[in-house]
């Protein structure tokens, strides 16, 4: 078994394909700005997000069709230098919700939201000292 990509169903696929591809700088696959679907990658690793539209998705599974609520995912994304990345968020319009700070004495995050609501976290990992 091998993991294809974690997928988010939007309703506002071209606010999220925004957010992905132009504040995270994730590089969009195929470029399907309106959708009903995308697949974003980082420059490194083969892990990967998708986004779908949510109605089409209803078509399928009719559960869906209620609108979403509450928090229903959290993206992780991990990065070398994370007050340079939230930094070109920033510049970017990115809205970091938290952080830079240490979530552990092995770790430091930030979190945003896209679009959705959907929860980012960023993560840069450190090196264990003593």
């Amino acid at each position: 078994m091998e993991l294809a990509q974690v997928r988010l169903l939007v309703s506002d696929f071209s606010a999220c394909y925004h957010f992905y591809a132009e504040v995270l700088g994730l590089k969009p696959q195929s470029g399907a700005v309106d959708g009903p679907y995308e697949k974003f990658s980082p420059a490194t690793g083969s892990a990967g997000i998708a986004l779908q539209d949510r109605s089409m998705m209803a078509q399928l599974l009719g559960e869906l069709e209620e609108p979403a609520t509450g928090h229903r995912s959290l993206v992780v994304l991990r990065v070398d230098d994370l007050d340079a990345y939230c930094g070109r968020i920033v510049e970017r319009g990115g809205v970091i919700t938290q952080g830079p700070a240490p979530m552990t004495d092995r770790m430091r995050v930030a979190h945003l939201k896209d679009p959705e609501g959907n929860l980012v976290e960023l993560q840069q990992w450190l090196l264990l000292r003593g």
